[in-house]
């Protein structure tokens, strides 16, 4: 298969109490490797198979529209969730860090603005999707909002940050209480990481 489940870098009781071992075991073995079997699924026999998701999912105008809708659902699953077990650290939380702090205040005018409107972006993404803090040339960092598993690369900006705000990734522990997810996920996150993701972006790596 061209795309295997990538492991969580971490034990999934790693960031109790604020993401609990069930969620992320359930999260990881059963939503992300659907992802993954389905863009596997979509993509094989074409062209596409020896490319990476990320190149795929950023052009998907390229896509024969017989397989569009399964990639952009599919493969979007797999990236983001790539990205979403690398943005979180059992030693993360606290603030950002290096060139990602500066821009961060730069954009926003405050880390606690950001925060503020990371939330915002977060709590009303309507149904299942993701909040985004994204780099674009055009725009340099922004806040999307995203539904399903959508993901700025389709938009040809560079993912920095994402919290995944489907109910399967927080309801055993929070219910409906999604801003309480958000409040405890800020205590997971891993700056170096996203500072990383900034640099890359911005060519600085």
């Amino acid at each position: 298969m061209a795309f295997e489940l990538p492991p969580v870098p971490y034990p999934y009781d790693a960031l109790e109490p604020h993401v609990d071992a069930r969620t992320m075991e359930i999260h990881h073995t059963k939503h992300h490797q659907a992802y993954t079997d389905k863009l596997n699924a979509a993509v094989a026999g074409t062209e596409h198979e020896g490319r990476t998701a990320e190149q795929i999912i950023g052009n998907l105008d390229a896509l024969p529209e017989t397989i569009r809708t399964a990639v952009r659902n599919n493969g979007g699953g797999y990236v983001n969730h790539k990205l979403f077990w690398n943005a979180m650290s059992p030693d993360g939380g606290g603030t950002p860090t290096g060139d990602l702090a500066r821009a961060i205040d730069e954009a926003f005018g405050s880390f606690d603005a950001f925060k503020a409107e990371f939330e915002k972006t977060a709590v009303g993404q309507f149904g299942s999707g993701w909040a985004w803090l994204a780099y674009g040339a055009d725009q340099g960092l922004h806040l999307h909002g995203m539904a399903n598993q959508d993901n700025p690369l389709m938009h040809g900006h560079a993912p920095i940050l994402g919290v995944d705000v489907w109910e399967h990734a927080y309801y055993l522990n929070y219910q409906n209480r999604r801003p309480d997810y958000l409040k405890a996920w800020w205590n997971t996150v891993n700056w170096n990481e996203a500072d990383r993701l900034y640099r890359a972006a911005t060519g600085r790596s």
